[in-house]
């Protein structure tokens, strides 16, 4: 099995009545650093999945209460978008068929191996992973945080207009290559402006004055050519 140190912590619900297989499913995916609960019929299947939803949820179809069809049946007409990963000895086409039609995410047959079970459940995670917010920039103690649209200095916030966010968002993404005005001017000032280059040097200044002060300067000119974002001992 893979290393549990590389694997995501999920919460998983695991409902299998055989004590036998729920002991293996529940170790294997313990195994690999999730945080798993048990359950041995489908009402408890049921109430637990409503109660308290999970990441994903590995349930047998012959459950005794309500099968585990119906369990999830119930769960998509509650508006659960849990994964369901059905776990049954029920092999033929038209039962693979029925579970991904009531709503299951994927199907796995008895007997089956721990490593494919495994594998099974982190792509099923993966693909229903949320999306990753942007990538966090920095350079030195310089942060931005795209999400939050937050700009710090030595994790103190700058307050910072529009027009010198998209500067120091640009010259982030670029650090480390010198941009000319007429680069900065396309890029950050876009169709909004039809003025001198001059404006340029300008939003520069007033960023040196918020981003530097008590602190080594971060932007540099390289005069005829434009400005580099870098830190000072580069």
């Amino acid at each position: 099995m893979s290393n549990p140190a590389q694997a995501p912590t999920h919460r998983i619900l695991v409902a299998e009545d055989s004590e036998a297989i729920s002991d293996v499913v529940t170790t294997a995916l313990s195994f690999q650093g999730h945080m798993v609960s048990h359950v041995a019929n489908g009402h408890e299947a049921l109430s637990s999945a409503l109660a308290q939803p999970a990441d994903l949820i590995v349930l047998d179809v012959m459950l005794p209460g309500i099968d585990g069809l119906e369990v999830c049946r119930r769960l998509r007409a509650a508006g659960s978008t849990t994964p369901i990963l059905f776990l049954t000895a029920l092999a033929e086409p038209e039962d693979r068929i029925r579970g991904f039609a009531t709503g299951g995410d994927d199907y796995l047959t008895k007997p089956f191996t721990v490593d494919e079970l495994v594998f099974r459940v982190a792509a099923i995670l993966r693909r229903t992973a949320p999306p990753a917010g942007p990538a966090l920039l920095q350079l030195g103690s310089l942060t931005l945080d795209p999400a939050g649209h937050e700009v710090r200095r030595a994790g103190t916030l700058i307050d910072l207009s529009a027009t010198e966010y998209r500067l120091i968002h640009y010259l982030l993404a670029n650090r480390g290559v010198v941009l000319s005005k007429a680069q900065i001017l396309v890029e950050v000032w876009q169709d909004d402006f039809t003025g001198s280059e001059n404006v340029v040097e300008l939003y520069i200044g007033y960023l040196r004055r918020k981003l530097d002060a008590g602190h080594p300067p971060l932007i540099h000119t390289r005069r005829g050519i434009g400005y580099v974002l870098r830190e000072a001992s580069e």
